[in-house]
């Protein structure tokens, strides 16, 4: 059972509330809340008028949370240009910029795609229906609409080299360790830089560029996208890569369960089992980046021949960038999150070798 997240307390967040009897909806009933695990305090639950709501105040440093608001709010201008039926996501009823406090309808009955990954129900047909979703954001004319051009902060070359004395107060001793290993790859601050190089070439379209799959919600059998804090004119690859990075990412963690074995295996974990064991996991979850390029590529057919190779190398990237974010909630990294991001470095470095493996070769 998943532990419970406590919501922030309201009562010292008044804005919350305020925003909501604004907008003729009533304050929460504090009985119904929860929460949810993130760098904003969030909240879920009924109104005094009944309404299922989902409220956000956006946290962090300087003008971070003002920036997000921002393209969240740009999103909304844009999102409205794409039918529900082929993009679906929550309605936003009300924000109050000053405060950086948004309220959505909630998505009832919801099940995120990162839990239906763990319990092995985010199947090809679902995975196929994201590939579509995704490709109509980036095939959409933004018709006016401004869109920030900037690209995301990471994967940064900058930070490879070294980290300010304000990030480094920050950091837990996990966080310490990563960096510590990233900053002395020499190779791998060169395969960023070639990367980011060739992505200014790219077509740039509206881009999601947050894209896990705990910002997907099923319920009723429709897939919403939310949490678009990051949305901007950027390259398709980093959305594609995302995706792709999120079952790599798995595959690897899976080499220590016994998910797909059709039997108990014992084993010990040596370099040889690693590579074994992760190439047969891969193996199996290799059909859900399938047919979601298989989506992309039936909505969005035109898309520069390079855009596999660069959405490989993001996805490599993607497995490194997950590395980070456990090892802030962490005093230590495991052997297998190391492997994940040995993994995720040589997808990086190689992309054009590991397209195919991946699940972005051609489509039939």
């Amino acid at each position: 059972m998943e532990a419970r997240v406590v919501p922030a307390d309201l009562d010292s967040v008044p804005e919350v509330d305020a925003l909501l009897e604004r907008l003729g909806l009533g304050t929460f009933d504090r009985d119904t809340l929860e929460a949810a695990p993130g760098r904003n305090d969030v909240w879920k639950g009924r109104t005094r008028s009944g309404r299922h709501i989902f409220a956000k105040r956006l946290t962090g440093p300087g003008a971070g949370p003002a920036e997000r608001l921002s393209r969240m709010l740009a999103f909304e201008e844009f999102g409205v240009r794409i039918p529900q039926d082929a993009l679906a996501r929550p309605e936003l009823l009300g924000s109050d910029a000053e405060a950086r406090v948004v309220a959505f309808t909630c998505v009832e009955d919801a099940e995120s795609g990162a839990r239906m990954m763990v319990d092995e129900a985010f199947d090809d047909e679902l995975a196929h229906a994201t590939g579509r979703a995704v490709a109509r954001v980036h095939v959409t004319d933004p018709h006016g609409v401004e869109l920030e051009t900037v690209p995301p902060v990471l994967p940064s070359p900058k930070l490879l080299r070294g980290i300010s004395d304000e990030m480094f107060q920050e950091f837990s001793f996990g966080q310490m360790t990563v960096w510590g290993l990233l900053q002395g790859d020499t190779a791998l601050r060169e395969g960023l830089e070639k990367l980011l190089e060739s992505e200014k070439g790219a077509v740039k379209v509206p881009s999601h560029c947050d894209l896990r799959l705990d910002q997907i919600l099923v319920s009723n059998g429709t897939l919403h996208i939310t949490d678009w804090e990051e949305f901007r004119l950027a390259d398709a690859a980093r959305d594609i890569g995302s995706f792709a990075g999120e079952w790599l990412y798995r595959a690897v963690l899976d080499i220590v369960t016994d998910r797909g074995d059709s039997s108990f295996v014992d084993f010990d974990l040596t370099h040889e089992v690693i590579v074994e064991r992760g190439a047969a996991k891969l193996e199996r979850l290799r059909p859900r980046v399938e047919s979601f390029w298989r989506g992309y590529r039936e909505v969005r057919p035109s898309a520069d021949a390079s855009l596999a190779v660069r959405a490989t190398a993001f996805a490599g990237w993607h497995a490194l960038d997950r590395l980070i974010a456990s090892a802030q909630r962490s005093t230590r990294v495991s052997g297998i999150e190391r492997a994940a991001a040995g993994v995720g470095r040589a997808a990086l470095l190689a992309p054009e070798r590991f397209a195919a493996t991946l699940g972005l070769g051609g489509v039939a």
